[in-house]
């Protein structure tokens, strides 16, 4: 492969659970042509309240060939509003985003939010979730609060805790880490339907393209 392909991604993101998944669906994702590491934060706050220090450390030194993600869930926030937060904090700290820059320079810092939290993603692969889990019901996308993976209402890790539950996994409550782990490893990207997940994929192959392009 040569040099120039290459791209490494730091990817922030809110708790161990996403770092987890994140682990083992880049790979499949960015094939050969990223190589990557997963810093975790206790929580969105925790996240938001240290990325404006994370991105000036990284402004001095980051190498042409790294870029950083940041992953948010939208949770009560408005997400225009959150957005505009991330892409402020990262401007403040010199980086060229897709909303600054990035149409005349290289992207340095893309942010990403999910409409529903890391679970959506899960249930856009009922699949894998029955892989890991096989007492969990094969159909379950057919019923109408689980079409849409975004708009699973009453959160999304109590939905897949109480799934989970019901066919006898995850008993003394769900392990956040373990089950992104477990479900991950059956996870194919390309069959996924949550649209949130579609996007971070979409951005995730844009960023590689654009780096191929240079």
């Amino acid at each position: 492969m040569k040099e120039w392909l290459t791209l490494h991604i730091e990817f922030l993101v809110e708790e161990p659970s996403a770092e987890a998944a994140l682990r083992i669906l880049v790979p499949r994702i960015a094939g050969d042509f990223v190589t990557f590491d997963v810093h975790a934060h206790q929580g969105k706050l925790d996240l938001l309240q240290s990325l404006p220090r994370r991105l000036r450390g990284y402004k001095p030194w980051l190498p042409d060939d790294w870029r950083i993600v940041v992953l948010l869930d939208r949770d009560a926030d408005d997400c225009v509003a959150l957005k505009a937060q991330l892409e402020a904090m990262a401007q403040s700290a010199g980086f060229h985003t897709p909303t600054a820059g990035g149409r005349t320079s290289p992207v340095q810092v893309l942010n990403r939010i999910a409409i529903e939290e890391l679970e959506a993603r899960f249930f856009g692969d009922i699949s894998a979730i029955v892989a890991a889990y096989p007492g969990v019901p094969a159909n379950l996308t057919a019923r109408a609060g689980y079409r849409n993976p975004d708009t699973i209402r009453g959160g999304t890790w109590e939905a897949l805790e109480r799934e989970l539950q019901r066919a006898g996994y995850h008993l003394g409550g769900l392990e956040k880490i373990r089950a992104a782990r477990e479900i991950a490893t059956h996870m194919d990207p390309s069959r996924n339907q949550s649209p949130s997940f579609r996007v971070f994929q979409a951005g995730l192959l844009e960023l590689i393209a654009l780096r191929r392009s240079e």
